[in-house]
């Protein structure tokens, strides 16, 4: 157990960004499921991720992001574009696709876009920020800070 935990400590440390593509199906599981309070109504059905890849915006995020982790950088903008016109069910995914396009945007010297989509994360979800370590970014890093402030 303890050498599985070492692996993906060393794994997770490879992405600069924090994601993991081996750990998306499980995170998007582990977000899938509401617990509900004793006394309050019962939860609708629970979503499974098959149900989630199954629509099209979870579906076209799914494959920008997983384009995006394998430098495929222009297909990975038109899925996360597409993402967003297909709309999503989770507001916190909308801003996951912005800032997987304001990471693009700055990496391609497309400052006022990156602003822009840093902007329109934070419109899709009040809590969104970035990591630290993606704060720290020298790219876009400086255009999230002047963008939103921190």
């Amino acid at each position: 157990m303890q050498s599985r935990l070492k692996l993906m400590q060393k794994k997770k440390s490879r992405s600069f960004i924090g994601f993991n593509p081996g750990g998306l199906a499980a995170t998007l599981a582990a977000l899938s499921f509401v617990s509900v309070p004793a006394g309050c109504a019962a939860p609708e059905a629970q979503v499974g991720l098959s149900d989630l890849s199954a629509r099209p915006g979870e579906k076209a995020l799914l494959s920008g992001i997983r384009a995006y982790e394998e430098a495929q950088y222009p297909e990975a903008e038109k899925s996360l574009n597409e993402a967003l016109a297909a709309g999503f069910t989770v507001k916190k995914d909308a801003s996951l696709a912005h800032k997987y396009l304001a990471f693009l945007y700055c990496t391609s010297g497309r400052t006022e876009e990156c602003r822009q989509a840093f902007l329109a994360a934070r419109a899709a979800d009040p809590g969104f920020s970035l990591s630290k370590k993606e704060i720290g970014h020298p790219q876009w890093g400086p255009v999230y800070r002047q963008a939103i402030g921190e």
